[in-house]
């Protein structure tokens, strides 16, 4: 026998070119195009670096106080990861446990399948419909748990909480996860439910609408019974995840609602006036309630348009996938990036079909 028969294999996710290069525009990635609160400077210029001889809190009190006080839920009905793409990595563990397939959509985050392939989790992925919404009634069949990220990406559409809620009610033998890492660019969070449904698991995060993606926070809301789950797997796995650091910063940008709000609202004037550019030059898309547009052009191929706009030092995201293959995702950056990049373009637009 050869040792590597032993070794555990999956495909793993392949997240966004990250270029060296400082100058390019960077829109491939959904990051925050404007810097952290105020606040988080001045807390990290001032933090006391001798202090990192010494563990951290492992429930990351002040950033769940903090937390806490702004969602109006208990501390019982928090849980604080390494971003959200560990807390919801422990969720799977957790809690998609019973051998019956887990459902989510077949266009959507791709981490999902890869940790279902890694955590050996049977999944079916539900085909969304030709406008790429969710069709309800998939996911009324018997499963071992569900995954939706509202809003999608990278679709960008945001499905009616009362749809989500019908759902999550139809399925109370199985958890329900809703991602909803872009919630805060135009959607209705589903965190007012978790009172009324305990298998419902809310899972946010600081990486765009709160500009601390390097940071890595992400944190669930649920049931205390649900969230008591959670950190027992934690707790077996990994106790000291969140650095000191990052729980004195996160806690400054949760305290500075001001700035986060701003934010948002100039992200959200930049993608309303890029939907209308765009649609100007021939380009559809699902109506967007996150800080990206996902887009396809009647006339010129969407793998065209991104290698000729990554020869001009411009980066959108595009996936050689079925049904998706003719689209680009493309986030929002500042208003000035946003108009290099609608330059860059319109002269592309321009140029002989290929």
């Amino acid at each position: 026998m050869n040792w590597e028969d032993n070794i555990r294999r999956v495909i793993p996710y392949i997240p966004g070119e990250q270029p060296k290069d400082r100058n390019v525009i960077k829109l491939n990635t959904n990051e925050c195009p404007y810097p952290p609160a105020p606040g988080v400077r001045k807390k990290a210029e001032d933090f006391d670096y001798e202090r990192l001889r010494l563990y951290p809190d492992t429930e990351a009190g002040e950033l769940a106080e903090a937390l806490c006080q702004y969602y109006h839920i208990g501390k019982e009905q928090l849980f604080i990861g390494v971003g959200s793409d560990d807390v919801l990595a422990m969720a799977f563990l957790a809690f998609f446990h019973s051998g019956k397939p887990v459902f989510f959509p077949d266009i959507t985050y791709s981490f999902y399948d890869v940790w279902a392939e890694l955590y050996r989790i049977p999944y079916e992925q539900k085909k969304l419909d030709e406008d790429f919404r969710i069709v309800k009634e998939d996911y009324m069949a018997e499963n071992g748990g569900i995954i939706i990220p509202n809003p999608n990406a990278p679709t960008g559409i945001l499905e009616r909480t009362e749809m989500i809620e019908e759902i999550v009610a139809g399925n109370q033998g199985s958890i329900v996860i809703i991602d909803e890492a872009y919630v805060d660019f135009g959607g209705e969070s589903c965190r007012k439910l978790i009172d009324k449904y305990e298998n419902l698991l809310v899972v946010q995060t600081f990486s765009k609408s709160r500009a601390m993606a390097g940071l890595r926070i992400g944190f669930a809301m649920g049931g205390e019974k649900l969230i008591r789950y959670l950190k027992d797997v934690k707790f077996s796995f990994n106790s000291y995840t969140m650095n000191m650091l990052s729980v004195e910063l996160g806690t400054e940008a949760v305290r500075d609602e001001e700035y986060f709000r701003g934010t948002v609202r100039k992200i959200i004037a930049t993608r309303e006036r890029v939907k209308k550019e765009l649609a100007d030059m021939g380009f559809t898309f699902p109506d967007s309630k996150g800080n990206f547009i996902f887009a396809s052009h009647r006339d010129i191929p969407a793998k065209r348009i991104f290698e000729e706009l990554k020869q001009q030092g411009v980066y959108v995201r595009y996936w050689e996938k079925p049904r998706i293959d003719n689209y680009l995702r493309i986030t929002i950056g500042t208003d000035e990036e946003m108009d290099i990049f609608i330059r860059h373009l319109r002269s592309i637009m321009k140029k002989e079909p290929a």
